[in-house]
């Protein structure tokens, strides 16, 4: 039986064979993917025509057939490359191409399956920095592109900007969408874009989505996190890797200033070879099991620069055990300044000492044509090893042959190898440095030799005819040509006869399209053998880049095909020639400098120039032309897709298979490789139908096998492989310098129809180097810049080292430090503008013009003791004089720019004691006829002297202070998720009170939407997994239904506004579903901070009725079952509420619902409690403080105001009514326009704004005159035009008497601000809280101190609401930050924040008499004399009017008679 099959297999292969012996020959070529929509080219070929044939290429689809060429031929021949435009499909397709050639007596046809892609643009997007600090702003570009770098304005559907926290965008489930921008149109291919950050951002990974118009997607990730820009950067040199026989290793550590001068220091660091700490890894007894290190700690030299030589004898080189890699770790610290910043690298450990490989070399041999290649012998870093023998050892059969070279400079060795002696079916090439063989010893590391091993096989051609192309030096470069190269061996019975030439058709493929073709006629004679070589020259451009993909084949009269391809590297270059400079390479800070920037007319170019040390801090994020040549679908071909893959019969079996037994003697598949032309066509993606010999005849070789599938999937034989390697583990210029961004040039720039623009912009004043960098689109396509750098420089500058504040009164010593870099010596003087803000005192001894040499830095000092209060500028100034006076020997130089440097910096001065403010307010409304009041401002008996300061502001609507200050409403941290939406909440009403009466501008519509996006990024923080939020987020064990509810209220109030992901609402919603009771009611769920909301049948429906209403303004249906439920709930309770904060938020509630005639009975009961003085309304709680009310009583308040006003049309009366507790809440408001807390400022702000807009006028106005006794006279005029215009002037007369009056018909909105300082009072408390700070004195590096504080609760409660504590820091010093982590992990502590120079802890409820101790560490920034004491506070978040303060000192402190400098 395998004998016929073996004679039918021979059969056929002889009828394929004479097929195409005679006649016409014909070949198609194309590629085998082609992308929807594109033109794309195939290549027809027909030879040899006997007779008048019709040639035909035929797309065939599901739907029609495509003729893509229809040619009659007659007695030429025919060779033509055809563009077609592929048709579109909305997925991935599988067409047919058919190739037919008809004639009389010929009917020759062949069908090949292509596939169709769906072409995708290219996009990406450019960050204008990789990593952000929290409140920075968020630059950004998408672009798009097709395949040929043209853009595309192609609408982007969708863009989000999502938060990934802490985690990553597969495993962290709190991803948030914080930003979102709809259906925006891409300009010239770009669309430009931004987010400023909230300020309290999370640190974490972020990610941009978008998506485009034709379902495009690209993600782009970056980070936030706090970080300060290094100011230097730390590099350590080592060698790449240390062999075994190394005896020493230089390790050298230099930093250098971001603006390319060298940093003076310490350096500190160690050079260690670790331990292995595999867990199944048995060190010997006579290896230590710690790993090995060398400690040293030198100063740089002049440099920079330390170099440390170290003795590799003690690193156990030849023993086991230890890690493969060498490790230094080090830390440089500042001269004078103690900044620190640090340095790593390592360095590979191997035994092999050196590597061999073959370069250049392919996997077949064509026997006669010469083997070319090359060895490259390197050492383990890869460097290239000069004048080395190198052996090279080539096997065949029984065969050994052995040739010794010597590499040259550059470490190689070209070889040329004769294969006219290759008569066998693989050859072995092996090359080594030695003969020696290795033996592995298990405890024990011996060196090692380089070995290469290549196996190559023969190329098939039936005829012995060869083409070789030859490989060219390097890349090929663009706007070049370049010589392409092809030796031949052509037997000469191949030719015609009487031929006297051959023709060699040429095809050059780019990105897996056919790009280039040509042929080229060489002279040959017909029965000789020809050998020789000739070329074509190739012009090289961008649509090659980044392979061109060279084939050369010829076309015998038998119908042979023989050829060859080779993969040339193209330099990456775009159409689009982009040039970016600077006018000058270095610039003062300050001045301007010009941008030349050419491209393609009409092009539209993206400029970017940020700080070095931004790039410093994550290189590998930078866009290059790497970046976008890698978006590509294709940059060269390699075989086919498994989709259109050729799936032939299996030549050795007859066909159809029959059926076989389990137990059948079956032939043995051998896969193709590309040792024939059919390989090689198939290895450039390129489909061939032709009735031409390019298939390698199969040898069957036989074998049992008990099922036929499993030849199907036998792994194919590569024939040629490189042995793997097993590795071992003029005038005076003055810079006055105050600007310090990150990111400089972030703008779009068109260049115009003459291609080039200029730009001009201010240096920043940071001494730095501004990387720079453009890319440009166009008609023509994409471009691409050089990176170029500025350098913001001057010969000598001055750098100020300031305490962020300190008290009035205490003294420190200021620094100046001037450096210079210039390479002559300058005489400086250093001078200090003088103030009445302070007193700066030159030290004993101390000189502020002296000599200052090359690459010199001197530091000057004085005694500086501020005496005015508030942000006090200090300025100095370094001038290089003109004089006559010698340096040493050498004459002073003044440099040409740049003659003085002057540094402003603010420091803070803040009064001693504790700062109090007090404020009142009035609403005026004159009503045609005048108003006056008279108002008294009084200090109290103890103050700090100077310390008071008082002023008088006007706003012609009543919400006009909230509006100026919507950054500010709290007069307290807001450091929780309740907190947070104080920033959120009252925009809402803002925004719906100046949209509903015409008022809303576009300044106020932008700042209030950006403080609603920044309240929504960072309330998304305390979100937990089940959609619930709580005051600290995931660190609390679970959601709070509060909490959660005034969330749904406040996110759904701001969906007119801004993007709110619908998914967090719903959430919210389904979360407090499930906890709803049989009843109706809510179950108390979380911590609820305010614990006035606690306490049996009150706090639950209080809790039901605020959920209920949240539900109601987010507008769910009555028929909710939830919400049905919940009123249900509320009925049944509201006969049995005696507490008058339940019945407002009651009557409130029932307002919403629409259910009157609760309403109206709630609201008469109200009237019965309510507190009626001098023309006002306010509800209180039974006991209240009598010095101010607290938020509870605020927010009672305004719900009912809002339930006043929720009737369906308010009468006069309901106005009437709702005035007097309009005029009570606006006594209230705090300087800032908000109130003592979170929900009161949020619940009375919405009713205020519901009230404003129902009482807003359009017209008319007001004036209000201020007089004092002491003779002060001061008028305001309001109308429609300055109604939001805050107008503020400040009083002279503290303590003073001041009358206020106003005329006119609108209402005016007056407050008087009073400020000062007060001591400690001493006396009871309802808190108590002290504090002390311990720590050595006589420290010589910098002083580091304990504060510790005790706090205590003493008042009638078992336990507190949330309390907060602040702690001031004493001047100069700053906290630790790992001191501050473990603070937080105290008992009772939910969160710390720091802010301004004090900490601030957020505790969760004290117990009564119950002291708790806590305390952290402060750490010397600042050298500060006679230190004021700094004070403490304590107060209870909800009842503010419940606090405590005291102060601590320093251990160190001195007495005044030794404070000088």
């Amino acid at each position: 039986m395998w004998r016929g099959l073996l004679l039918a297999c021979l059969l056929l292969h002889t009828a394929q064979a004479e097929e195409s012996s005679n006649g016409p020959i014909y070949l198609v070529t194309v590629p085998s993917e082609i992308f929807g929509g594109t033109t794309e080219t195939f290549c027809a070929q027909l030879l040899h025509p006997n007779e008048s044939l019709t040639f035909t290429v035929t797309m065939e689809t599901n739907a029609d057939n495509l003729t893509l060429l229809e040619e009659r031929v007659k007695e030429n021949e025919f060779y033509r490359c055809v563009p077609f435009q592929v048709p579109v499909f909305p997925e991935e397709t599988i067409v047919y191409l058919r190739a037919e050639v008809k004639g009389k007596t010929v009917d020759l046809e062949k069908r090949q399956k292509v596939l169709i892609s769906s072409t995708k643009p290219l996009m990406f997007i450019q960050t204008d920095k990789p990593i952000y600090k929290p409140g920075q702003t968020v630059k950004f570009r998408i672009v798009t592109l097709d395949t040929h770098f043209v853009p595309i304005n192609e609408k982007v559907r969708y863009t989000f900007l999502n938060n990934y926290g802490n985690g990553t965008p597969q495993s962290d489930p709190a991803t948030n969408r914080i930003a979102q921008w709809l259906d925006r149109t891409s300009v010239s291919g770009i669309l430009d874009l931004s987010q400023p950050l909230s300020s309290e951002a999370p640190q974490g990974t972020y990610t941009l989505h978008a998506e485009t118009e034709s379902g495009n997607h690209i993600r782009q990730f970056f980070k936030i996190k706090e970080y300060v820009l290094p100011k230097y950067e730390v590099k350590v040199h080592l060698p790449k890797s240390i062999t075994i026989l190394d005896t020493e290793v230089t390790v050298k550590i230099c930093a250098k200033y971001t603006y390319g001068k060298p940093v003076l220091g310490k350096v500190t660091g160690k050079f260690c070879r670790p331990k292995w700490n595999m867990y199944w890894y048995r060190r010997p007894n006579n290896v230590e099991s710690k790993s090995i290190c060398h400690l040293f700690n030198v100063l740089t030299d002049k440099t920079g620069c330390v170099t440390e030589v170290i003795d590799l004898k003690e690193f156990a080189l030849n023993a086991t055990g230890y890690s493969d890699r060498f490790n230094v770790e080090c830390d440089l610290e500042e001269e004078g300044t103690g900044v620190q910043l640090s340095g790593s690298s390592s360095s590979k450990f191997t035994s092999n000492v050196n590597e061999v490989s073959f370069e250049g070399a392919q996997n077949t041999f064509k026997k006669g044509i010469p083997f070319k290649a090359k060895i490259k012998m390197t050492g383990p870093d890869s460097s290239p090893l000069p004048d080395e023998k190198v052996h090279l050892i080539i096997r065949w059969d029984n065969h050994t042959e052995t040739m010794n070279f010597t590499t040259d400079s550059r470490g190689l060795v070209p070889i040329s190898l004769d294969t006219s002696s290759w008569d066998t079916q693989s050859v072995r090439l092996e090359a080594r440095y030695s003969l020696l063989d290795y033996f592995f010893d298990y405890h024990l590391v011996r060196p090692t030799y380089g070995i290469a091993d290549l196996w190559l096989n023969p190329f098939y051609s039936k005829s012995k005819s060869f083409l070789k192309i030859q490989e060219n030096e390097g890349k090929l470069q663009c706007g070049e040509e370049a010589p392409i190269s092809i030796v031949y061996i052509i037997q000469g019975e191949e030719l015609a006869k009487g031929a006297g030439f051959m023709d060699f058709y040429y095809l050059v493929l780019a990105k897996g399209s056919i790009a280039r073709n040509g042929r080229v006629g060489v002279p040959m004679k017909a029965g000789q053998v020809s050998e020789g070589e000739f070329s074509f020259k190739l012009p090289v451009s961008s649509p090659l880049a980044p392979y061109a993909q060279v084939l050369v084949y010829a076309v015998f009269p038998n119908g042979e095909i023989v050829a060859d391809s080779f993969d040339f590297q193209v330099d990456k270059c775009f159409k689009n020639k982009v040039d970016l400079k600077f006018a000058a390479p270095q610039e003062l800070p300050g001045e301007d400098t010009t941008i030349h920037l050419r491209a393609d007319p009409g092009s539209l170019c993206a400029l970017r120039a940020v700080d070095q040390s931004v790039i410093l801090m994550k290189p590998d994020k930078e866009l290059t032309v790497d970046t976008v040549y890698n978006l590509l679908p294709t940059q060269k071909r390699d075989g086919y897709s498994y989709r259109v893959e050729d799936y032939e019969p299996y030549p050795c079996l007859p066909s159809p298979f029959h059926r076989v037994d389990k137990r059948s003697i079956m032939p043995y598949y051998h896969s193709r490789s590309h040792n024939d032309v059919y390989g090689i066509f198939k290895g450039l993606g390129l489909k061939i139908l032709s009735n031409s010999d390019v298939k390698k005849p199969f040898e069957c070789h036989w074998l049992y096998s008990d099922r036929l599938t499993s030849l199907a999937f036998s792994p194919p034989d590569n024939a040629g492989h490189a042995s793997p390697r097993i590795p071992m583990m003029g005038h005076v210029i003055e810079t006055v310098r105050k600007y310090f961004p990150e990111t400089w040039i972030w703008e779009l720039v068109p260049v115009g129809e003459s291609g080039s623009v200029e730009i001009t912009h201010t240096v920043p004043d940071t001494i730095t180097e501004w990387k720079a960098g453009a890319f440009c689109t166009s008609p023509l396509g994409f471009g691409m810049a050089s990176p170029t750098g500025l350098t913001a420089f001057q010969p000598f500058f001055v750098e100020l080292t300031l305490p962020y504040s300190v008290i009035r009164g205490e003294q420190f010593e200021l620094k100046a430090t001037v450096f210079n870099y210039l390479s002559q010596c300058i005489m400086v003087k250093v001078s200090h503008a003088e103030s009445s803000q302070f007193q700066m005192t030159p030290c004993e001894g101390c000189e502020y013009t002296t000599c200052l040499c090359a690459d010199e830095a001197r530091t000057f000092r004085w005694a500086f003791i501020p005496s005015a209060l508030g942000e006090v500028n200090v300025t100095v100034s370094a001038q290089a004089l003109q004089t006559d006076t010698l340096c040493g020997n050498e004459v002073v130089a003044v440099p040409e720019r740049g003659h003085i440097d002057t540094v402003i910096r603010k420091l803070l001065v803040e009064a001693e004691g504790i700062e109090q403010t007090v404020t009142q307010n009035a609403l005026m409304c004159p009503g045609g006829s005048a108003v006056k009041e008279e108002i008294s401002l009084k200090l109290p008996e103890v103050t700090v002297n100077g310390s008071a300061k008082a002023s008088l502001s006007v706003l012609g609507d009543l919400l006009g202070r909230a509006m100026q200050n919507l950054d500010r409403l709290l007069a307290m941290p807001f450091g929780c998720g309740e907190q947070n939406m104080v920033l959120f909440a009252p925009n809402i009403y803002i925004l719906k009170y100046l949209q509903g009466t015409g008022q809303l501008t576009e300044e106020i519509k932008a700042k209030a939407t950006r403080f609603l996006e920044s309240g929504y990024q960072r309330e998304l923080n305390y979100k937990h997994e089940d959609g619930s939020y709580s005051a600290f987020g995931k660190s609390d064990n679970s959601g709070n239904t509060w909490l959660t509810a005034f969330v749904l209220k406040s996110f759904g109030g701001a969906l007119p506004f801004i993007y709110i992901d619908p998914k967090h609402i719903k959430d919210a919603q389904d979360w407090l579903g499930h906890h709803q009771q049989k009843n109706g009611c809510f179950l108390s769920v979380g911590k609820l901070f305010n614990n006035n909301m606690k306490g049996g049948v009150g706090d639950e429906v209080s809790l039901t009725a605020y959920i209920t209403a949240a539900l109601l303004e987010v507008e769910t249906p009555l028929t909710d079952p939830v919400l049905n439920n919940s009123l249900a709930c509320l009925r049944s309770a509201a006969d049995n509420i005696t507490n008058t904060y339940t019945t407002a938020l009651l009557s409130y509630t029932f307002s919403l619902a629409g259910e009157q005639e609760m309403r109206s009975k709630l609201l008469t009961e109200l009237e019965e409690q309510a507190h009626k003085t001098d023309g006002s309304l306010h509800w209180s709680r039974s006991k209240q403080d009598s010095r101010r009310s607290d938020s509870l009583e605020v927010e009672m308040t305004a719900y009912v105001l809002m339930s006043v006003l929720s009737a369906p049309q308010p009468s006069a009366f309901d106005l009437s009514y709702a005035s007097r507790i309009v005029k009570w809440l606006a006594y209230q408001q705090n300087p800032y326009g908000g109130f003592s807390s979170t929900q009161d400022t949020v619940v009375a702000l919405q009713a205020l704004a519901r009230y404003s807009a129902l009482v807003y006028s359009p017209e008319g106005s007001s004036t209000l005159t201020v007089r004092s006794k002491g003779g002060f006279m001061r008028q305001f005029h309001l109308d429609q035009s300055n109604r939001l215009l805050y107008q503020e002037e400040p009083l002279q007369e503290v303590p003073g008497e001041y009358s206020v009056e106003a005329e006119g018909k609108n209402c005016v909105f007056v407050q008087l601000a009073l400020r000062y300082n007060i001591p400690p009072p001493p006396g009871f408390s309802t808190f108590n809280i002290s504090a002390e700070a311990r720590g050595l004195c006589n420290a010589t590096d910098k002083k580091t101190l304990k504060v510790l504080f005790t706090v205590r609760y003493n008042g009638k409660r078992e336990v507190t609401n949330m309390v907060i504590v602040n702690v001031k820091l004493l001047s100069g010093f700053s906290p630790d930050k790992l001191s501050l982590m473990n603070l937080q992990r105290a008992p009772l502590v939910k969160r710390v924040d720091t802010e301004d120079g004090h900490v601030i802890i957020y505790i969760d409820g004290l117990i009564r008499l119950l002291p708790m101790n806590y305390s952290f560490n402060i750490i010397e920034d600042f050298n500060v004399r006679n230190l004021k004491p700094a004070v403490v506070k304590i107060y209870d978040y909800y009842q503010t009017s419940e606090h405590a303060e005291s102060e601590y000192s320093s251990p160190c402190h001195e007495p005044d008679e030794i404070n000088e400098v």
